[in-house]
């Protein structure tokens, strides 16, 4: 059962997000937030898995909520905005998000965003993915990469080129002649290594420092 706190500045959308996610079998939501900082208090309270985190709310905004919560708990938070706008985007992937949709997805996908984030994995709204990496390639590289990345093997660099190309696990395993299960256990070395939580944070780690480049080239 995956334990969800919803946090939005508005008590309908509470409200449907509520219906729709207390109908899947392996969701159960635990709490609510009116705004930022209700959030932080209720997640220390109730040890969510996943925080669903409206961006522009009240006392504190969500991006600045998420930096919070990342650093003080366990929880994964996917950012959900009705603003399809660049800048929150790019401040939630910062601030640790695992997750970021519009307000308008469909249920499913929201519900997909919530598994993936809960499983370690990340999910960013389709729409939105071409324009993070074109930010990426206007950042300059940050000039240590060699040591970031020196304690990756040859194979688990390959695997995070598939992952900075947004492939599957399964896709992974198919391009890479090696099982699913296998791949799993590369990411998890590649984060553990890394220092991240989770696959979106470990590909924004590679596109800073050159590992990859918008395209899912291989730097140099």
């Amino acid at each position: 059962m995956i334990r969800l706190l919803i946090a939005d500045d508005e008590a309908m959308v509470r409200r449907g997000l509520r219906m729709v996610l207390e109908a899947e079998d392996d969701l159960q939501v635990v709490g609510e937030a009116a705004d930022g900082l209700e959030a932080i208090e209720e997640a220390r309270r109730l040890t969510p898995d996943v925080i669903l985190m409206d961006v522009r709310m009240p006392r504190l905004d969500g991006v600045e909520a998420c930096r919070r919560l990342v650093d003080q708990s366990a929880a994964k938070v996917v950012v959900l905005t009705t603003f399809d706008l660049d800048e929150h985007l790019f401040a939630a992937v910062r601030a640790g998000a695992s997750g970021f949709l519009l307000k308008a997805s469909r249920p499913e996908d929201l519900v997909s965003a919530i598994r993936a984030a809960s499983a370690g994995n990340a999910l960013v709204e389709p729409r939105m993915t071409k324009r993070l990496l074109e930010e990426f390639a206007r950042r300059p590289v940050s000039p240590d990469s060699d040591r970031l990345f020196s304690e990756l093997t040859d194979r688990e660099h390959d695997v995070l080129l598939e992952v900075a190309r947004g492939a599957s696990n399964a896709e992974i395993a198919a391009r890479l002649y090696i099982s699913e299960t296998t791949v799993k256990t590369h990411v998890n070395h590649i984060l553990a290594k890394l220092n991240v939580r989770d696959r979106i944070q470990a590909v924004v780690l590679a596109y800073d420092h050159g590992l990859v480049e918008p395209g899912g080239s291989r730097a140099g």
